[in-house]
C-alpha cells in the first residue's frame, strides 16, 4: 500500500512541477530567448533533437521580435541570411505532416511576414496542405489562412473562392469581430451582393459587442468598404463614433489610414476631420522618424493651416534624404494635393524617387509621374525616364485597369510621335475594359491626336481605329448590361465629350431598360449621375420620386441630398413632388444635427433652387453655433470645395433675405461679394456684345442701356433698360459702372459696388435682359435648369421685368440677319 502510495506521489510531482523525465529541454531554452541570435544559438546547437513544436516556437518567436520594433528598425533580412534560419526552412518543410491545423496557419503566416517569397517551395508546401485540409479549418485558422493568401495575392484564386463559400455558409457562427473583419477584407474582391450585405450585417450587430477601446475592428469593416467601393452609411457612422472616442490613442499612422479610407470612400465627417487635425498637430514635435513623419506629412498637411504647412514642410526637407521609396511617393502625392511651390523640396523628393526608380511598380511609378506633372515640376530628364519605364511596364501588362492607368498617365507626358507598341498593347485589352476605362483611354486617345501633328494628313490613321474600337466596345458593354448596380458603378466617374457624343443616347435607353431595377438602394447614386450628365429624364425621375416616397425611411437621411439633387437642378416636377418633398424633408429634420455642415449648406440651397425652405433648417443653419463649426470645418476641406460651399451659403443667404424675410435672417455677405466681384473680372462674349450694340439700336441710343449691371444682393445682370409708362426707353445720366477692353475683357469700376440705384419716375419699370447660354439648360432639351428661373423670381422681387435670350432662339435660322434680331428684340422688351 505504501509503495502505491509512493508511486502515485512521484508521478504527480513529475506532473505538476515538470520533473526531469518530461522537460523539454530546448523548448525551455527557447523560451527564455530575448532575441533573434539567441533563437538561432539554440537552433544551431539542436539541430537533431528539433521537434515540429520547435519550429514552431522558433519561428513565431523570431516574427515576434520583429513585430514589436518599428518597421524602420526591423532586420528581416538579417535573418532571412542567416544560416539557421535555412535550417527553421527545411526542418518546417520536412515536418508538414506532422502540423496540426493552427501550427499549419500560424507557421504559414510567420515566414510570409518573415518575406519568405511566396514561390518557395516551403510556402507553396503548406498552402497545399492547408487547402486539403480547408474545410475541417476552425474559423479563426480559416481567417488567418486567408490573410495569408491576400499577402500572396492570391485573393481572386480558386483558393480563395472556396473560403468566400465556406464564409457564406458559416456566417451566422461566426461571433468574433476580429475573425470575421480579416476574413472581409480577404474575401472583400469575391463577395456578391447579398454575401455582402449580410457580412455588413454580421459586422454590424458584433461592432455593438465590441469592446470600444479595439479601433482596429472598425478601421478593418471600413477597409472592406473602401475594398468593395460601397458606402453603407449607418456603418460608417457607428465605426466613426469608436474611432471619435480613441482619438487620444490614435497615433498618425492609424488617422492617416482612418483619413485614407474616408478619403477613398468620399465620406467626410466633420468632427473626426476636426479632432484628426488637432491630434496631429499635438503630434508634429514627437514625429521625428521618417516612417511617424510621413504618416503625419500625408494626413495633416491637406488640412493644415498656411503656418502648420510651412513647418511640416521645413521638416520634411530636413528628413528628405532618411526617407524610403515608398515614403517619398507618399510625401509627392501629399505635396501635390496641396499644390507646395516648396521647389527645395520637390527636388529633394524627385532626387530620392530616381535613386530608387528601379524598387516601384508599375501603379507606383504612375503615381509618381501624375503628381511631379500635375506640381509642374520642370525636370525633362526625369519624366523621360519616367516615360521610358511606363512604356515598358505598358509593353508587357496584361490587365485592363493597368493598361489603362499607365496609358492615361502616358497621355499627360509630352511625346511627338506615341510609339506603336503602346497603341497596340491598349487595342489588345480595350474589349475586356468596362465603360470607365473605355471612357479614360477615349481621353488619352484625344490628347495624341491633338499633340500627334501627323493625324491632320492621315484619316485612316491609328488613332482612328482605336476610337472605332473604343465606341464598338462602349455599345456593346451597354447593350450587354444586365444590373443596374454593376452599371451605376462603372458610369460613377464617366464624363467628357467621347462619352456626350457616343455613349450618352444609349446609355439613357439602357438605364430606361432597367428601370424596374431601381430601389431604394440605387436611387441616390441614379439620381446623382442624371444631375451630372444634366441630362432630363421624366420616365427616370418618376420612377426615382415613386421608389423615394415609398421607400423613404430605408433611405439614409443624408442620401436625401443626392436623391432631390436632378428634380431642383433640373427644375422637374414629377407627378408626386410635393409627397416627394415632403417625405425627404421629414427624413432629414430629425437628423439636422448629425449633417456635416458643408453638407447642410448644398442640400439647403438645393431645395432653395426649387422654392423650399423649411423653417428648421434655415433657422439651423443661419444659427451661430453652425456657423462656428461651418467655420471649422471649411479650413479642412479641399480648396475647391471650401470655395463651392461659400459660394452655396451666399446664395442661400440671398435667396432667403428675398424669398423668406420673415426668417428675419440678415444679409452678411456684402464684403464677399464684393471682394468676388473684385477678383473676377470676367469676359463678354462676341453674342454679347452683338446684343449689346442692338439694344442701343433699339432703344434709340446705347445712353439707354447699361451693361453688367450689379443689384442689390450682387446678382450682375447682362444689360439694365428703363421705360417709363408709355414703355418709352430712359435714359442713364451715370456713366457704365465698367470698361470693355478690345478683347471682351471687362474692367470694374470698383468704387460703384454699392447697389446704388438711381429713383424711377412714376410708373416706370426697370428691365433686366439676360442671354441665357447652354450651362441654363439641359442638355438633352431646351427645358431651363432651376438657377435660371430662381435668378428670374429674385430679379422679379428686386423690382426688375426679366426678359431672358435663349442662346437657341438668338442663333436659331428665323434670327439670321441683323431686323430679325431687332425685331425679336423688340417684342421682347416692349411687349
Amino acid at each position: 500500500m505504501m509503495f502505491r502510495l509512493r508511486s502515485v506521489n512521484s508521478c504527480l510531482r513529475r506532473l505538476l512541477h515538470g520533473g526531469a523525465v518530461t522537460r523539454d529541454q530546448v523548448l525551455e531554452q527557447l523560451q527564455v530567448c530575448s532575441a533573434e541570435n539567441h533563437v538561432f544559438d539554440v537552433v544551431g546547437k539542436n539541430k537533431a533533437k528539433l521537434t515540429v513544436d520547435h519550429v514552431n516556437y522558433a519561428v513565431r518567436l523570431l516574427w515576434q521580435f520583429q513585430k514589436e520594433r518599428p518597421e524602420m528598425l526591423r532586420t528581416v533580412d538579417l535573418i532571412k541570411s542567416h544560416q539557421q534560419f535555412l535550417t527553421l526552412r527545411v526542418l518546417a518543410e520536412n515536418k508538414i505532416d506532422l502540423m496540426d491545423d493552427f501550427m499549419l496557419i500560424d507557421i504559414l503566416y510567420a515566414f510570409l511576414r518573415l518575406n519568405v517569397e511566396p514561390q518557395d517551395s516551403l510556402i507553396q508546401q503548406l498552402v497545399s496542405e492547408a487547402w486539403l485540409r480547408i474545410d475541417r479549418f476552425p474559423m479563426a485558422a480559416l481567417s488567418k489562412f486567408a490573410v495569408c493568401l491576400n499577402d500572396q495575392h492570391l485573393q481572386h484564386s480558386p483558393l480563395m473562392g472556396r473560403i468566400t463559400s465556406i464564409v457564406n455558409e458559416r456566417l451566422p457562427t461566426i461571433d468574433d469581430a476580429r475573425i470575421l473583419t480579416a476574413l472581409m477584407i480577404s474575401v472583400s474582391s469575391l463577395v456578391s451582393p447579398q454575401l455582402r450585405d449580410a457580412l455588413i450585417s454580421r459586422a454590424d450587430h458584433l461592432l455593438h459587442t465590441t469592446d470600444p477601446s479595439n479601433y482596429n475592428i472598425p478601421r478593418r469593416m471600413v477597409q472592406f468598404l473602401r475594398n468593395i467601393k460601397y458606402i453603407h452609411r449607418p456603418l460608417l457612422e457607428r465605426c466613426n463614433e469608436i474611432f471619435l472616442r480613441n482619438i487620444p490613442r490614435l497615433d498618425a499612422e492609424n488617422l492617416s489610414i482612418i483619413l485614407g479610407l474616408y478619403q477613398s470612400l468620399q465620406f467626410n465627417n466633420c468632427d473626426f476631420r476636426l479632432a484628426a487635425k488637432q491630434k496631429l498637430t499635438e503630434l508634429i514635435d514627437s514625429s521625428i522618424d521618417p516612417f511617424s513623419f510621413t504618416k503625419l506629412f500625408v494626413a495633416l498637411a491637406p488640412m493644415a493651416t498656411p503656418e502648420i504647412r510651412e513647418r511640416l514642410e521645413n521638416t520634411a526637407l530636413l528628413l528628405a534624404d532618411e526617407l524610403n521609396a515608398q515614403q517619398a511617393l507618399a510625401v509627392a502625392e501629399a505635396l501635390e494635393e496641396i499644390q507646395s511651390r516648396n521647389l527645395s523640396l520637390m527636388n529633394k523628393i524627385a532626387s530620392v524617387i530616381q535613386r530608387n526608380l528601379h524598387l516601384y511598380k508599375s501603379v507606383e511609378v504612375a503615381r509618381i509621374t501624375q503628381a511631379l506633372f500635375l506640381l509642374q515640376y520642370q525636370n525633362p530628364e526625369l519624366f523621360a525616364t519616367l516615360r521610358n519605364i511606363l512604356i515598358k511596364f505598358l509593353e508587357h501588362s496584361v490587365f485592363p485597369y493597368e493598361v489603362t492607368m499607365l496609358t492615361r498617365v502616358l497621355s499627360m507626358l509630352p511625346c511627338p510621335r506615341l510609339e506603336e507598341a503602346v497603341v497596340s498593347r491598349v487595342d489588345a485589352v480595350v474589349e475586356q475594359c468596362n465603360l470607365s476605362e473605355l471612357n479614360t483611354i477615349s481621353f488619352a486617345v484625344a490628347k495624341w491626336v491633338r499633340n500627334d501633328q501627323s493625324y491632320r494628313h492621315n484619316t485612316h490613321s491609328k488613332y482612328v481605329r482605336l476610337l472605332q474600337t473604343l465606341n464598338r466596345c462602349g455599345h456593346e458593354r451597354l447593350r450587354t448590361a444586365d444590373r443596374l448596380d454593376l452599371l451605376l458603378d462603372e458610369l460613377k466617374y464617366v464624363s467628357g465629350e467621347w462619352f456626350e457624343e457616343m455613349l450618352l443616347d444609349e446609355t439613357m435607353i439602357t438605364l430606361q431598360r432597367m428601370i424596374d431595377q431601381i430601389n431604394w438602394t440605387n436611387v441616390p447614386e441614379l439620381a446623382f449621375f442624371l444631375t451630372r450628365i444634366n441630362h432630363l429624364s421624366p420616365p427616370l425621375m418618376d420612377r426615382i420620386a415613386s421608389v423615394t416616397v415609398e421607400h423613404i425611411h430605408k433611405i439614409h437621411y443624408s442620401a436625401t441630398y443626392a436623391t432631390l439633387l436632378p428634380f431642383s437642378v433640373l427644375n422637374y416636377d414629377p407627378p408626386q413632388v410635393d409627397e416627394l418633398y415632403d417625405a425627404c424633408i421629414k427624413r432629414f429634420t430629425p437628423h439636422l444635427s448629425s449633417f456635416d455642415p458643408h453638407l447642410l449648406v448644398l442640400l439647403a440651397y438645393s431645395l432653395a433652387v426649387a422654392d423650399h425652405f423649411p423653417e428648421e433648417l434655415i433657422r439651423a443653419i443661419f444659427s451661430i453655433d453652425f456657423l462656428g463649426k461651418l467655420d471649422s470645418q471649411l479650413e479642412t476641406l479641399p480648396d475647391a470645395l471650401n470655395m463651392r460651399t461659400r459660394l452655396r451659403l451666399m446664395e442661400l443667404n440671398r435667396a432667403v433675405c428675398l424669398e423668406c424675410p420673415e426668417y428675419q435672417v440678415p444679409w452678411f455677405h456684402e464684403r464677399y461679394c464684393q471682394q468676388l466681384h473684385r477678383k473676377g473680372s470676367g469676359s463678354v462674349s462676341p453674342v454679347q456684345q452683338q446684343i449689346h450694340k442692338m439694344l442701343g439700336e433699339v432703344l434709340g441710343g446705347i445712353n439707354c442701356v447699361q451693361m453688367a449691371v450689379v443689384t442689390p444682393y450682387f446678382y450682375t445682370i447682362d444689360f439694365e433698360c428703363k421705360l417709363d409708362k408709355h414703355l418709352k426707353p430712359l435714359s442713364y445720366i451715370e456713366p457704365s459702372t465698367l470698361q470693355i477692353s478690345d478683347r471682351g475683357k471687362v474692367h470694374w469700376d470698383t468704387s460703384s459696388l454699392e447697389n446704388i440705384r438711381d429713383e424711377l419716375p412714376t410708373g416706370a419699370q426697370r428691365v433686366a435682359v439676360d442671354f441665357l447660354d447652354s450651362k441654363y439648360f439641359c442638355k438633352n432639351t431646351h427645358h431651363m435648369k432651376g438657377e435660371a428661373l430662381m435668378r428670374k423670381r429674385h430679379l422679379e422681387i428686386l423690382g426688375y421685368r426679366v426678359v431672358q435670350i435663349p442662346h437657341f432662339e438668338w442663333n436659331s435660322m428665323e434670327l439670321s440677319t441683323q431686323d430679325a434680331w431687332k425685331e425679336y428684340l423688340k417684342k421682347k422688351i416692349f411687349r
